[in-house]
């Protein structure tokens, strides 16, 4: 297998996916602007409406790089247009207006009710204009009890299970190390709009997509889940260890810690004999992946024993030679200059500078994703107002 690019998914010059869609783009800070990141970096053109003035509240987050720009807005709007509306302006809404009648898609992650507010209710736009798709991301979605609740990524985490479920036993609830939560809901938003637009080419007709943040970090609890609605057995931290297979963790070398997934009765044979442990393989405690859960304590001990006596690199060639499951546990500045990142063009550069790529990767179509960078406010705001000026006769 070779190591490199052998369907040419780098290749700039293949069509975009979804080359000729446009999308009016209302969303700000992260949950709504990673669903339209990845529309742009699959070759939708999307048109985002800012505030006059001070724009996404993003531009004022940091880090910032050494020109003053936010890296925060940078990663989140890449490939998009920019124009300073003022929605409570009668001229900028008959302009909003003219962009959704010309547009394929709408996304917006307001509070629910505020785009009624402003005379653009999703259920509204979609009948006065059948085939477009408004796709609404929030914290909880349209209805429900909760529904007008704020949100925020670290709310959601832990409202939804996952702020419980890591950390150590004998530790508190704790965050995940990324916004977990305003990514799932963009990628689920992303989902969404994809879906409806295949929909669209099959049926003609367009349809609203309601997002939650709530909804979409739910559905990863597939773990906690499995015991709390089979056995009905409450869920407890568990660190770095799987709930249901062993050995299935991290473990410490002379360095670092590493990571092995070895949760078979065969891939615990092959680990055993790379690390020397065959003796391991009669020992009544460890006997199936059954007996490997209930004593996991004791063959942490055994093999850590072991692992400690050398490097995590060295153990990962012996392990990885021998077929089983390993990575060396880093930090994503390590992560970020590895060969296997930058061969699948996961950090490319855009403007001068350093991004995410995209992991979407077609045989058929461009995966380089957008090589735009992302708009100062307005920049295109002139350009917008002469395409989409609203006509007397429309």
């Amino acid at each position: 297998m070779t190591e490199h690019d052998p369907g040419g998914h780098l290749d700039p010059t293949k069509p975009q996916a979804l080359e000729g869609i446009t999308v009016v783009d209302f969303t700000h800070l992260l949950a709504g602007p990673t669903c339209t990141r990845m529309l742009a970096d699959a070759g939708a053109r999307i048109i985002k409406i800012e505030r006059p003035g001070t724009g996404d509240d993003t531009r004022q987050t940091g880090p910032f790089a050494d020109d003053g720009s936010s890296e925060y807005y940078r990663l989140a709007n890449i490939g998009k247009e920019s124009i300073a509306l003022d929605l409570n302006d009668a001229d900028d809404m008959a302009l909003v207006r003219s962009m959704i009648r010309h547009s394929d898609v709408v996304v917006e992650n307001f509070r629910p009710g505020v785009m009624a507010a402003l005379g653009l209710a999703p259920d509204d736009l979609v009948a006065e204009h059948p085939r477009l798709i408004v796709c609404s991301i929030s914290g909880f979605g349209q209805y429900g009890p909760m529904h007008q609740e704020s949100a925020y990524d670290t709310v959601i985490q832990a409202l939804s299970g996952v702020m419980d479920a890591t950390g150590w036993p004998d530790g508190p609830p704790t965050r995940v190390g990324t916004s977990i939560s305003d990514i799932a809901a963009g990628i689920m938003g992303y989902c969404g709009i994809v879906t409806a637009l295949v929909a669209r080419e099959r049926t003609g007709r367009g349809t609203t997509v309601d997002i939650a943040m709530l909804d979409s970090t739910f559905a990863l609890m597939e773990h906690g889940l499995m015991d709390a609605l089979g056995p009905r057995v409450h869920p407890t931290r568990l660190g770095n260890r799987h709930p249901f297979m062993y050995p299935f963790d991290t473990f410490e070398c002379s360095d670092r810690p590493i990571a092995i997934a070895a949760g078979t009765d065969r891939l615990f044979e092959l680990m055993c004999s790379a690390l020397g442990l065959t003796h391991l393989r009669s020992d009544e405690r460890f006997a199936t992946n059954v007996d490997r859960c209930a004593n996991h304590e004791d063959l942490k001990t055994v093999l850590e024993d072991v692992l400690r006596t050398d490097t995590s690199e060295a153990w990962r060639g012996l392990l990885i030679d021998a077929g089983v499951p390993v990575g060396v546990v880093l930090n994503v500045d390590d992560t970020r200059r590895l060969d296997q990142i930058g061969i699948r063009g996961m950090i490319k550069e855009v403007g001068g500078f350093a991004v995410p790529g995209t992991p979407l990767k077609f045989g058929t179509w461009d995966s380089v994703g957008s090589t735009i960078p992302a708009p100062e406010l307005d920049d295109c705001g002139d350009m917008l107002r002469r395409e989409f000026a609203p006509r007397p006769d429309a």
